[in-house]
C-alpha cells in the first residue's frame, strides 16, 4: 500500500510538468500551421496568377485578346481563383478554431484532474492521521 502511495504521489507531482510541457507543444503547432497556412496561400497565389497569365497569353496568341468572351473567361477565372482563395481561408479559421476550442477544452479538464487529485490527496492525509 506506500508503494502505491508513494508512486501516486510522485505522479501527482510530475503532473503539472506534463500539462506544462502539453500547452506549449500545443502553442508550438499552432504557430507552426498557421505559418504553414500562409504559406500555402502565397503558392496558391501565384499559381492563380500564373493560370491567368497563361489564359491571357492563349488569348492573344488567337487574335481575340480584346474579345468580350476572351475578358469573361478571364474575369470568370479570377472570380473562381478568389473564391476558392476566401473558401481555403475560411476553412483554415475554421480548422485552427476547433483545434484552440479542443487545446481549451483539454487545458480545463487537465485543471479540472488535478484539482480532484489534490481533493483526493487532502483526504488521504486525513484518512491516515
Amino acid at each position: 500500500m506506500k508503494k502505491t502511495i508513494i508512486a501516486l504521489s510522485a505522479f501527482l507531482l510530475a503532473s503539472p510538468v506534463f500539462a506544462a510541457t502539453t500547452h506549449a507543444t500545443d502553442d508550438t503547432v499552432a504557430a507552426a500551421k498557421a505559418n504553414a497556412n500562409e504559406a500555402k496561400q502565397k503558392l496558391h497565389e501565384e499559381q492563380n496568377k500564373g493560370e491567368e497569365l497563361k489564359l491571357k497569353q492563349k488569348h492573344a496568341a488567337e487574335g481575340k485578346s480584346e474579345s468580350f468572351g476572351s475578358k469573361v473567361s478571364e474575369d470568370s477565372q479570377k472570380a473562381w481563383h478568389k473564391t476558392k482563395e476566401g473558401t481555403e481561408k475560411g476553412w483554415n479559421a475554421t480548422k485552427e478554431g476547433a483545434e484552440k476550442g479542443w487545446n481549451a477544452t483539454k487545458e480545463g479538464t487537465e485543471k479540472g484532474w488535478n484539482k480532484a487529485k489534490e481533493g483526493a490527496n487532502e483526504l488521504e492525509k486525513k484518512v491516515t492521521e
